[in-house]
């Protein structure tokens, strides 16, 4: 079965970029039709997609977050990358990466806090 894992630091500066790593096992993130999204939630305003990379790479984000977020993976290390850039403290969330297949979310990972800092 899939597993997911998110790791990176629990607190970031404002203006910095968030970096997170969510590491995959029991499954390979260039098989096809699989896809790997970040999505993250804030208390009071729930869960809010990201965006997701593609078995072949290619990505997708939401619309109100393209311009400050980058995904990207390797696939040696069967690993998916978030960079959020520019970050303030609306920010601050727990972040998810999940596996998306057959029009759901299959697996997630535990999440991640994040506490942007003014």
């Amino acid at each position: 079965q899939v597993q997911l894992q998110e790791s990176g630091p629990e607190s970031v500066n404002s203006s910095q970029t968030l970096s997170l790593t969510c590491t995959v096992s029991g499954g390979s993130i260039t098989t096809t039709y699989y896809t790997w999204s970040w999505i993250r939630q804030s208390p009071g305003k729930g869960l809010e997609w990201m965006g997701f990379i593609r078995d072949d790479g290619s990505t997708d984000y939401s619309p109100s977050l393209r311009s400050r977020t980058s995904i990207s993976r390797d696939t040696s290390k069967n690993q998916i990358f978030l960079r959020l850039n520019s970050v303030t403290p609306e920010d601050t969330a727990v972040y998810y990466c999940a596996f998306f297949l057959h029009w759901s979310f299959q697996a997630w990972g535990q999440g991640s806090q994040v506490t942007i800092s003014s």
